[in-house]
């Protein structure tokens, strides 16, 4: 059994990690937060401590590392708002623990390298949750992708609409400088697992960059992608709006639907078992997603043509 603790527990994501934790017969020992909104924890670890002060918890986990009697924090699982994950990735490797860090990793691929150097500078480890790349139907695609004679180009179209309230502007998620920007906030893990899928990436493309929204045109080794992205409930498509829908999402390859909509409820828990079974994804397989959505976040946008999403194309003709 190993001992965890967390950091970000009032967090959207954060109850996927104590799931987690509790599904691999771990324990959670420890969690902070600046909110004290945090009851969800009862539901998994009602005896562990809470922090709302950095200072109190560094404190704690060092207290228990000293103490040097097998009660030392193993893990300590990250869930708190992007622009911060560097610092408590590096914190937790300092305090020696080895992390898991919700994605995005960092905001820019830079940081990589410092992460890098302290992972072995401490010997521990950093992981990352890539959980899109242990869906089965992900998994089937890329070695159906990657079993091909030669290495045809698939057309791809790739949509996302997870619409938000007027609270999500006003929130850290707003703030391109803490959070990315749309691109990084809710796309990075797509655009990981179209590096997972089609190769390297060759060329990337910016059609349209806001607030709420952005599209552009990526190419990889096997792949053109035109892909949306979007927080705004205008952006699903009517009939879906009109039945109450405030999501949706689709990813074609030449035309063809790929259906990966369930699935999704025990991923973080896969991902937790993998990595304790030292097969996680670590900070060198984030680079290219990093790479692509700090790209978008500083490219100019271009006009588009037939490279432009069909949401683009049909917003233009209305």
């Amino acid at each position: 059994m190993k001992n965890f603790a967390l950091i970000g527990a009032a967090g959207y994501i954060a109850p996927r990690h104590m799931e987690a934790i509790k599904a691999t017969g771990n324990q959670l020992l420890a969690a902070l937060d600046p909110s004290d909104s945090v009851g969800i924890i009862d539901s998994h670890f009602p005896d562990a401590d809470f922090f709302t002060e950095f200072e109190r918890f560094d404190r704690y986990v060092d207290m228990r590392r000293r103490a040097k009697n097998g009660g030392q924090i193993d893990y300590v699982s990250i869930c708190s708002p992007n622009y911060l994950h560097d610092s408590h990735m590096r914190f937790a490797l300092r305090s020696g623990a080895h992390a898991i860090c919700e994605k995005p990793l960092v905001l820019n691929p830079w940081n990589i390298e410092g992460l890098q150097e302290i992972e072995r500078d401490t010997g521990k480890k950093i992981n990352t949750i890539l959980q899109l790349r242990l869906h089965p139907a992900i998994t089937r695609l890329r070695n159906q992708i990657r079993s091909e004679v030669g290495a045809r180009k698939h057309d791809v179209d790739l949509a996302y609409v997870t619409s938000r309230g007027r609270w999500y502007l006003h929130s850290w998620k707003g703030d391109t400088k803490k959070s990315g920007g749309i691109a990084t906030n809710i796309g990075v893990h797509f655009f990981d697992m179209l590096h997972y899928i089609f190769g390297d990436l060759q060329l990337n493309i910016v059609h349209m960059s806001s607030e709420t929204k952005a599209s552009g045109y990526l190419e990889y080794e096997r792949a053109r992608v035109r892909w949306f992205l979007s927080v705004d409930i205008e952006d699903v498509p009517a009939a879906q709006r009109e039945s109450g829908q405030r999501t949706y999402r689709s990813i074609t390859v030449d035309g063809e639907e790929i259906e990966f909509s369930g699935g999704f409820s025990d991923l973080h828990s896969r991902s937790y078992e993998e990595i304790l079974a030292g097969r996680g994804f670590g900070v060198a397989d984030c680079r290219t997603a990093i790479e692509t959505v700090a790209s978008i976040r500083t490219s100019k946008t271009v006009s588009f043509g037939d490279s432009g999403h069909p949401f683009l194309t049909k917003k233009r003709a209305t």
